[in-house]
């Protein structure tokens, strides 16, 4: 069951004021009143979740080479920005149960390990919040990691995942079980809007950094916006 929805995901857990995908950034959107973050999972080379968004590390840390390449004993010696290192998807799911937070987690494979991350990511998930009062929100680019969601933790909700909603997606969203749709800011229209709200299904826009863009979608239709800009936006009911 879809939880309700708060109008503003901090992006890559703290968006911009923060290293992205870190324990700080989670911390950070928490204290300004955010109740919801999304953030990205990938495997190490030990198969161990983690969140990052790059299949590579150069950008987001002091590391170099390919994350699904790394073993656990390099990676969490890097810094992942201001001192942080890269978190277990387990420690950042403690704190987003921690401080009440919902959730986006990412599926974000790197290429050629759709399955392994989905099927590690998924499972874990379960585990993760067993018991919790509120399940976090499953999204990914790939449909074929959200199927895999689907078939082994069917209880978790999920999300597709899109930069251009294609023709075909109510389709998907029925075939894969999905509640929520994921789409680029900039390539909305008003006939998927349309569609989704006579379907009861809420659309969340990425990635949002300017109020007069997010009152505009709002007004349109869009129930949920992920920022970087995490301290231009007062934080609202939820939608």
């Amino acid at each position: 069951m879809l939880p309700p929805l708060p109008r503003w995901f901090a992006h890559r857990g703290g968006g911009s004021l923060a290293p992205e995908n870190t324990l700080a950034g989670i911390r950070l959107a928490a204290r300004l009143g955010y109740r919801a973050v999304e953030f990205d999972v990938m495997l190490s080379a030990d198969g161990t979740p983690i969140l990052i968004h790059d299949e590579t590390l150069e950008r987001t840390t002091n590391g170099v080479g390919h994350v699904c390449e790394t073993p656990d004993s390099i990676l969490f010696a890097l810094d992942a920005g201001h001192g942080e290192r890269i978190p277990r998807f387990a420690e950042a799911a403690a704190l987003c149960r921690e401080y009440g937070l919902l959730a986006n987690v990412e599926i974000k494979p790197a290429a050629g390990y759709e399955h392994q991350t989905a099927e590690v990511v998924a499972c874990q998930a379960r585990t993760l919040w067993q018991g919790a009062l509120m399940m976090p929100l499953i999204s990914s680019f790939s449909l074929t990691a959200v199927e895999i969601a689907r078939d082994l933790v069917p209880e978790i909700p999920r999300g597709l995942l899109f930069d251009r909603v294609p023709p075909n997606w109510l389709l998907e969203v029925e075939r894969l079980q999905a509640v929520t749709l994921h789409c680029n800011a900039r390539h909305v229209d008003d006939e998927v809007l349309s569609q989704a709200r006579g379907r009861g299904i809420p659309i969340l826009c990425y990635t949002v950094n300017a109020p007069d863009q997010a009152h505009d979608l709002f007004a349109r239709g869009v129930s949920a916006v992920f920022t970087d800009r995490i301290d231009l936006f007062a934080v609202e009911p939820s939608a």
